[in-house]
């Protein structure tokens, strides 16, 4: 950035940054700072009893106020546990003559931004506040750009929090330094993960890892990024599920594999849509269907409990319940309920004419599975609030699951709804590889109608398949979703670090 594009603040800043820097102080230090204590948990344990303890104190952390009262100042620091009051005494920081470090360093140089080291001892202040009584001070990195000004009150809460989307989800880094409450979603979501993982790991399942990139899209309906390979000179996709290599492992004598695994489908945008997301899968061999909706139940009562302590959690204006078990109707079921046509025998140009009356938008790339995907996606998914597997679709629908055991036409597949949106989908899994060969080639047509979700054929996991799989269940879930439900948030952008944005225009 060229020095005419700067704000009248950042021009300051640099100026205090060369006036350091002429003051033989090092504004960028790379020695190892040795931190021995944080923000809460100092003002937790001390008190009179325990002030001993505090004498030898060595803190650091980004500057969020100053205060100068002249030859004394009062910063306040912001660490990883929250914010903590430093006292800063010209006279005990520079107690020689020469005082040019606090004339060109502390009160000359110092801004809100800037990262400061402070060693000391702890002290209770005559306004009664748990602070440092700073001996040493080292600046630590000096900030060049100012933060957005945000308000607090004297216990450090904000209460004029920077909202403006396009500022948080693009700097998020300046959001978590203003809005620190953003943390604990991100916090939550670690422990939803690390939840998870307790509870498969515990169970004999194993982590694994399976190709980003893949020269074949399979495991999922939907629309692929496309790369090239230059060693290889091929088109590679990034995966839009992790589903086909998971199974691979099963064939291969894994009886339980899990992953979270990043995906990639090039879709559209949205408050539950992000192009890059995260999903966890897992399959389990000589399971079926109705095991994985017990196990889906006692995953997911174990993951609310965790992240937030209890069943019931609130989503908005709602109250969603994760206590098993789960409500379990039909999707033919559901689509007469909401929308008043039974629509389980018929054909594709029946399903056609009840979207023209229910006033969905068809075209001659869908097929009958894609035709009942878009009736209970437009009519009567919203409806599911509560947790709720939606069972038994069409095997039209459904090209990797196995048929029912005693319902003719349909598959042994649930998705999950919550809170109106899909948070799982689950098979009992196709392993006869004759039938798979079909579905596959079922999708193909569809491809060669327009149809630009319809999967690949994928003759090597045919050639898995030929080898032998046990009977088997499978899973995925979408995690960015369910840390929405478990944070209250109502956009995917809140509980994604940094999402997909339109690119910015830098100088």
């Amino acid at each position: 950035m060229s020095v005419q594009h700067l704000s009248e603040q950042e021009q300051i800043r640099r100026e205090k940054l060369q006036k350091i820097k002429e003051a033989g102080v090092d504004p960028y230090p790379a020695a190892l700072y040795p931190v021995s204590h944080y923000s809460a948990d100092i003002k937790n344990q001390f008190s009179e009893a325990t002030k001993d303890q505090f004498t030898h104190v060595c803190v650091a952390g980004r500057i969020m106020s100053i205060n100068d009262k002249g030859k004394v100042f009062f910063i306040k620091i912001q660490d990883r546990q929250g914010i903590f009051q430093l006292y800063v005494k010209r006279d005990e920081l520079c107690p020689e003559e020469d005082k040019s470090f606090w004339e060109h360093v502390v009160k000359g140089g110092l801004d809100l931004g800037d990262f400061i080291g402070a060693t000391g001892y702890v002290f209770v202040t005559k306004t009664g506040e748990t602070s440092l009584h700073t001996q040493t001070l080292t600046l630590l990195s000096k900030s060049l750009k100012p933060l957005p000004v945000v308000k607090r009150d004297e216990e450090g809460n904000v209460f004029d929090e920077v909202t403006d989307p396009e500022f948080k989800y693009r700097q998020r880094y300046a959001d978590l330094v203003i809005n620190p409450s953003i943390k604990e979603t991100f916090i939550k979501r670690t422990k939803l993960i690390n939840s998870i993982r307790e509870f498969l790991n515990e169970r004999g399942a194993l982590e694994v890892d399976t190709p980003v990139l893949q020269s074949i899209p399979g495991g999922a309906a939907a629309r692929p990024f496309i790369t090239h390979h230059n060693a290889l000179d091929v088109p590679f996709y990034l995966r839009i599920a992790n589903e086909l290599y998971l199974k691979r492992l099963i064939v291969g004598g894994f009886d339980w594999v899990y992953e979270f695994a990043r995906n990639f489908r090039n879709e559209g945008m949205d408050r539950t849509h992000n192009p890059e997301f995260t999903i966890l899968e897992f399959y389990t061999a000589y399971k079926d269907y109705f095991w994985m909706m017990e196990t889906t139940e006692q995953l997911l009562e174990k993951a609310a409990q965790d992240v937030t302590g209890g069943t019931e959690v609130p989503v908005g204006e709602k109250t969603i319940s994760f206590k098993a078990p789960f409500a379990r109707v039909s999707i033919y079921d559901a689509i007469k309920e909401h929308t008043g046509h039974d629509v389980s025998a018929m054909d594709e140009e029946g399903l056609k004419n009840v979207c023209k009356d229910l006033g969905i938008h068809v075209d001659k790339t869908m097929g009958k599975g894609k035709l009942i995907d878009e009736i209970f996606g437009e009519k009567c998914e919203h409806h599911y609030i509560q947790p709720t597997f939606i069972i038994d679709y069409p095997v039209e629908m459904s090209p990797l699951t196995k048929k029912h055991r005693s319902k003719p036409g349909l598959v042994e597949r649930f998705e999950l709804m919550i809170n109106g949106k899909e948070i799982a989908n689950a098979y009992s899994e196709l392993n006869d590889p004759i039938e798979q060969r079909e579905r596959f080639e079922e999708q193909a047509k569809l491809l060669e109608r327009g149809d630009e979700e319809a999967m690949f054929i994928d003759y090597d996991f045919l050639r898995a398949l030929e080898y032998g799989m046990p009977p088997t269940s499978g899973i995925g879930f979408g995690i960015d979703r369910l840390c929405m439900l478990l944070t209250n948030k109502a956009s995917i952008q809140d509980v994604l670090f940094f999402p997909q944005m339109r690119p910015e225009k830098m100088d």
